[in-house]
């Protein structure tokens, strides 16, 4: 199976089921998604911890043109706009071509919740108060820590698909900063708004997620 790619339904299908059967046809989700898996046909011969460290590493160099200001704030919009697809991309050339594993998807998720304090620190070097970009990475985490909980809990299913999922994290962050970097004048306050939506954003998504759990849960 490793040397073959799986077609787009079939990867959304497994994607669903390695994700707790969550829904894909929701068009962010399923548009993300697309995107990674027409990114990994011409590479299905990579490694998928090769993009896993590469979209860490990219992560955190955004935090260098994000700290320097200015038009360099569109550079790292981008970087994170790249990191984003990266992470995506080792799902679904790990998934796609059957080299999909528990220790993989553990370390995945993990990566995950670095990049997001990665980009937590990219708004901070950016201009948002310490205090909000700090509530932007626990509410990046949150979520994803509540679902693993679950997990342990017995659920099986992934719970409501939020407002504040992976792909909105990564262009939430990713647009602040790029919009950050054509307002110079204001980007302290471009930033400042783009981390305080996403904690809004986080917020409204853990209470989503809490009542979607407490009836799995059913205690």
């Amino acid at each position: 199976m490793a040397g073959r790619m799986l077609n787009r339904e079939e990867y959304l299908a497994a994607w669903s089921r390695w994700h707790g059967g969550a829904d894909t046809g929701q068009p962010l989700v399923r548009g993300w998604l697309s995107t990674a898996h027409a990114l990994a046909r011409p590479l299905a011969g990579l490694p998928p911890i090769v993009a896993t460290v590469f979209g860490l590493a990219v992560a955190v160099v955004a935090v260098v043109p994000a700290a320097a200001g200015g038009r360099w704030l569109i550079m790292a919009g981008v970087l994170v706009g790249l990191s984003g697809l990266l992470d995506s991309l080792d799902g679904a050339l790990a998934i796609g071509t059957g080299r999909a594993s528990r220790r993989g998807f553990v370390l995945d998720s993990a990566v995950d919740r670095l990049t997001e304090v990665a980009y937590a620190a990219a708004l901070w070097a950016a201009g948002a108060p310490g205090w909000l970009a700090a509530a932007f990475a626990a509410l990046c985490w949150l979520p994803d820590y509540l679902r693993a909980r679950a997990g342990q809990a017995g659920v099986s299913e992934t719970g409501a698909i939020s407002v504040w999922e992976r792909p909105s994290r990564v262009l939430m962050t990713g647009f602040t900063l790029g919009g950050a970097g054509v307002l110079t004048g204001s980007a302290a306050l471009v930033v400042t708004a783009g981390a305080g939506v996403g904690t809004l954003l986080g917020a409204v998504a853990v209470v989503q997620l809490g009542v979607s759990l407490r009836r799995m849960l059913g205690d």
